[in-house]
């Protein structure tokens, strides 16, 4: 718990001991990566230290308290304890609420443009016909009523100057791949960068889900590989000892992309370094010293294809070494995509406020 502050959880009126236990807990589960014994240890370490429990409601009352409500499972055989998936969503919606605020309730699935076109669902307005627009949007009733108009019933006939459409509201639907960095670097120099990528990603799970369950959200974590995990698995994300293989997260991202079939598609990359690992055949190039042409250029590569298949990408670089920041900049004018460099409380607001902007347009 060294360099981890936890007052702000231990100072809250008006709780009562389970509400801040429990507070406290699922703060904890975050930073073990969903550990339920290490989160109980360093949770009774608290109670030592600041007085949590009452001698009417001690730990074991909230340890049962848990199993009860379905927050937590017990396997007897084993002596164990694990999360449910109510923690899960519970965790997801607490990071949501932590870096984005209480977002207000608006229409699921609503991402208007200023395009009027091929949408989805009808706006109220009429117009004459165009080139290109599509037979389903013609109302018939009202070409009819212009065709008897204009030419009468004795000798009926209707003309492209009697067709009457009806405008459509276009609304995106974007599909967004979130990319993790899980190298060794998100947890040197004293710094945990993964915790705040882990909320990053619970949170932006969340408001897909919850709030546009039209779009889809893909997210995958890359070191020396690059794997798809699942939405469930964020909890339990964990640093390993890897090098940095970018060129692996955008291959098994654009694969992504390419199935779902969608004209909007967009990448998010969370990072703190440089490219420092590439694959050639069963064996790994890596190169930890700088900036490697070789993997620096291939990484490139990528980014180019990328543009040129419309799928912006925008960077999420928290480090803040000028070397590093020109590899970003030369990864993001290959892409013509954006970049942001963000400390690890600003993080959520970057990724959430540009999720949200690019819902405002249409990707081209």
């Amino acid at each position: 718990m060294v360099g981890i502050r936890f007052s702000a959880y231990t100072k809250k009126k008006n709780q009562s001991p389970f509400e801040q236990l429990f507070g406290l807990f699922k703060e904890l589960l975050v930073y073990t990566s969903g550990d339920v014994n290490e989160a109980l240890s360093w949770l009774t370490e608290l109670d030592r230290q600041y007085h949590l429990t009452t001698p009417e409601y001690g730990m074991g009352d909230f340890i049962e308290d848990l199993k009860r409500m379905g927050y937590l499972n017990e396997d007897k055989t084993e002596g164990t304890l694990s999360i449910t998936s109510k923690t899960e969503q519970m965790l997801r919606k607490d990071s949501l609420e932590q870096i984005f605020g209480k977002l207000k309730k608006t229409g699921r699935g609503d991402h208007r443009t200023n395009f009027a076109g091929p949408g989805e669902e009808p706006n109220g307005d009429f117009r004459s016909f165009q080139y290109g627009d599509s037979m389903a949007q013609i109302s018939m009733q009202d070409s009819l009523r212009n065709a008897n108009f204009r030419h009468g019933l004795e000798e009926f006939i209707i003309t492209e100057d009697d067709l009457v459409v009806q405008d459509r509201e276009y609304k995106t639907q974007t599909s967004t791949v979130l990319m993790i960095d899980i190298s060794h670097s998100m947890i040197l120099y004293g710094e945990d960068r993964i915790t705040p990528a882990k909320k990053v990603a619970m949170a932006l799970a969340e408001l897909i889900t919850t709030k546009y369950p039209k779009d889809t959200l893909d997210i995958l974590v890359f070191g020396n590989e690059a794997w798809q995990i699942e939405i469930k698995d964020l909890p339990y994300l964990q640093v390993g000892p890897y090098h940095t293989n970018t060129v692996a997260g955008l291959e098994l991202a654009m694969d992504i992309l390419r199935r779902r079939k969608n004209a909007n598609r967009q990448i998010f990359m969370i990072t703190d370094g440089k490219p420092t690992c590439i694959k050639e055949g069963k064996e790994y190039y890596q190169n930890s010293f700088g900036l490697d042409r070789k993997i620096v250029n291939k990484t490139l590569t990528l980014a180019t294809q990328c543009r040129k298949l419309r799928i912006p990408i925008t960077t999420f670089m928290i480090a803040r070494d000028p070397y590093l920041q020109s590899f970003v900049e030369e990864f993001t004018n290959a892409n013509k995509g954006k970049a942001f460099y963000s400390d690890l409380k600003g993080l959520g607001n970057f990724v959430f406020k540009d999720y949200q902007n690019n819902k405002q347009k249409r990707m081209r």
